[in-house]
């Protein structure tokens, strides 16, 4: 399963991508959870491109995912800026910061690519987390069939 969406570079965007993604996640078969973390990783890396980069040639930024066996990549394009995408510290009373702090806290790795005149900021999560034994459990939601043994 994968999605390209062109937004306007517009706050108004981050809503409904958000909302998007997570039901086709969803509707893949990925646990709500993780589809959530998947949601506020593409709503930082939106928020991250309307605020500092310029928008593509074509006036949009360019938000993608793709979902293929356990993982699930994230990407946001833009027309880049001045400075390189990066994590930083932000203050205590800063109100803003900590959107790639959070992005790597949520991602197994998040990364910049560069081409042309596009800039794009992925991060790539699993669509599994480890067991109190240490060995991956799966969070892609089992089909359960319930009978009634009373009758």
């Amino acid at each position: 399963m994968s999605s390209v969406v062109f937004l306007p570079h517009a706050p108004s965007s981050v809503s409904d991508v958000r909302k998007r993604l997570c039901a086709e996640l969803c509707a893949s078969g990925v646990y709500e959870e993780v589809a959530d973390d998947a949601a506020v990783i593409i709503s930082e890396l939106i928020s991250n491109a309307l605020r500092h980069a310029r928008p593509l040639p074509s006036g949009d930024i360019r938000v993608s995912w793709a979902y293929e066996g356990e993982l699930i990549q994230l990407a946001v394009s833009d027309g880049g800026s001045m400075t390189e995408p990066r994590r930083t510290r932000a203050a205590l009373s800063s109100l803003g910061g900590r959107g790639l702090s959070i992005v790597e806290a949520l991602s197994e790795k998040w990364g910049v690519s560069h081409e042309s005149e596009t800039t794009t900021v992925w991060a790539r999560i699993r669509a599994t987390q480890p067991s109190s034994n240490g060995q991956a459990i799966s969070l892609i939601e089992p089909m359960r069939i319930a009978f009634d043994h009373s009758l």
